[in-house]
C-alpha cells in the first residue's frame, strides 16, 4: 500500500526534518511504501521567508531602515540554513514532486492509496500566521482514505473564520490520532474522537537514532538548545555550567543565536545535532523535539517551558515519561541539572508507548 504523507518537513529546524525521516522508517517498516509530500508554502520558500517572516513583525516592517537592516541581517544566514536542511532532505526523505499551494495540490495530487497528516505543528499556523487547509487534507480525491499520526496544533486557539472549514476537512479523516493530550482534549470538545500518539522521533529508539550520529564531541558540556527567545534558557544555563565546572555550548540553525550565552556551535548537521544531545552532561531546552530526543537518548535535561502558548506538546511528553519535575521553577535551582534520572523506567515507559503507537499506526493504514 502506498502512504502520501503531508507534514512540516521543509522547515530549517532539526526536529521538523527528524521526525519526517522516523515516519519514513516507520511506515516502510510495517512493509509499506511511503513518500513525504513536497509540500512547501510559497510563504515558506527559502527565498520568501525572511518577507513572510518580517510580515508579522509590525515595528521592523514598518520602519523602512529597520527593514533594510532585518533583511541583511537574516537573509543570508537564512539561505545558507535553507540550502544545508535541503541537501539534507535530499538525502534523508522521498518525496513527492513540488508542490506550493493548496490550488496545485487540488490540481494533481499525489497518487496513493492512503492520505495522511503527519506530525509537528501542522493544525497550527504557519510562518504567515494563516491557517493552511493543506493540513487537513482538502485536496483528497473524494472518497479517498484520509488518516492523521501525532498531528499537532502547537496552539489551541483556530480563528472563528477557518475553523467551521478545517473541522468539515477533519470529519472526513477515518482516523485521527494527534500528539498532544491537549489536542485530544480539544478535538473532543468539537466533537471529533482522536486518539494519543508518541512523536514520530520516538518510534525509533535511542540506538536507532545514535546510529544516525557523528562521533562524540570531546570532553563533558552542557549544552543548550533553543527555539524561543527567553532569557531565562540561556541564564540558567550559565548557572548550571558555572556550578558543575563545565563548558557551555549552544546549537542552533540561528546565526543570531551567537550573540547568546554559550560556546556557538552553527548549523551542525543531523548528525553533530543527534551526537552533542546524546553526549551532553545535560541539556536546558526549551523546545519540544530536544526534549523528546533528550528523553530518547537518555539525557539529563531541564526544560524551560515556552511562553508563547506551545508549552502543552512539552508538558505532554513530561507528563507521559513521569518527568514534570524537570520543568525549571526556580532560576537558581541548579541542583535540578545535576539530579539523576531513572532513564531505566523511562526506557520501559517509552518502550511500551512505541509498541502501542507502532500498533496504531499499523491499523489505521491496513484497515
Amino acid at each position: 500500500m502506498k502512504v502520501s504523507c503531508i507534514t512540516r518537513h521543509a522547515i530549517s529546524n532539526y526536529g521538523s526534518l527528524l521526525q519526517a525521516y522516523a515516519t519514513q522508517r516507520a511506515v516502510e517498516s510495517l512493509g509499506h511504501e511511503f513518500e513525504i509530500m513536497d509540500y512547501v508554502p510559497a510563504c515558506e520558500d527559502v527565498s520568501q521567508q525572511v518577507r513572510t517572516l518580517l510580515s508579522t513583525k509590525p515595528s521592523w516592517n514598518g520602519n523602512p531602515l529597520k527593514k533594510s537592516v532585518y533583511r541583511l541581517l537574516m537573509e543570508p544566514e537564512t539561505r545558507v540554513a535553507g540550502k544545508r536542511f535541503a541537501r539534507e532532505r535530499s538525502q534523508l526523505l522521498k518525496m513527492s514532486p513540488h508542490y506550493a499551494s493548496l490550488e496545485e495540490l487540488k490540481a494533481n495530487p499525489p497518487k496513493a492509496d492512503v492520505y495522511m497528516t503527519g506530525s509537528d505543528q501542522v493544525w497550527g499556523p504557519i510562518s504567515s500566521g494563516a491557517y493552511d487547509l493543506s493540513y487537513a487534507l482538502e485536496f483528497a480525491p473524494e472518497g479517498a482514505r484520509r488518516i492523521s499520526y501525532a498531528a499537532s496544533f502547537g496552539k489551541k486557539n483556530i480563528p472563528d473564520s477557518v475553523r467551521p472549514r478545517f473541522l468539515e476537512d477533519l470529519r472526513a479523516y477515518e482516523a485521527v490520532f494527534v500528539r498532544e493530550d491537549a489536542a485530544r482534549e480539544q478535538l473532543a470538545s468539537w466533537g471529533i474522537e482522536a486518539g494519543q500518539v508518541v512523536d514520530p522521533t520516538l518510534l525509533l529508539d535511542g540506538e536507532a537514532w545514535r546510529r544516525m550520529a557523528a562521533p562524540a564531541p570531546k570532553g563533558e558540556y552542557i549544552l543548550v538548545y533553543q527555539i524561543h527567545s527567553d532569557p531565562t534558557v540561556g541564564q540558567y544555563a550559565v548557572k548550571v555550567a558555572k556550578k558543575l565546572g563545565l563548558p557551555l555550548i549552544r546549537i542552533s540553525a540561528s546565526l543570531h543565536q551567537a550573540s547568546r550565552e554559550g560556546k556557538f556551535k552553527w548549523l551542525p548537521t543531523l548528525a553533530e545535532f543527534l551526537s552533542y544531545v546524546d553526549n551532553a552532561a545535560c541539556l536546558v531546552t526549551d523546545s519540544f523535539h530536544g526534549t523528546a530526543f533528550a528523553i530518547n537518548l537518555n539525557t539529563p535535561l531541564v526544560e524551560v517551558l515556552p511562553k508563547n502558548g506551545t508549552s502543552s506538546r512539552n508538558v505532554s511528553i513530561l507528563r507521559l515519561t513521569d518527568l514534570t519535575d524537570r520543568v525549571l521553577q526556580n532560576l537558581d535551582d541548579v541542583e535540578l541539572a545535576s539530579k539523576q534520572i531513572d532513564f531505566g523506567r523511562v526506557n520501559d515507559v517509552m518502550g511500551a508507548e512505541r509498541e502501542k503507537s507502532l500498533a496504531q499506526l499499523k491499523s489505521m493504514i491496513e484497515e
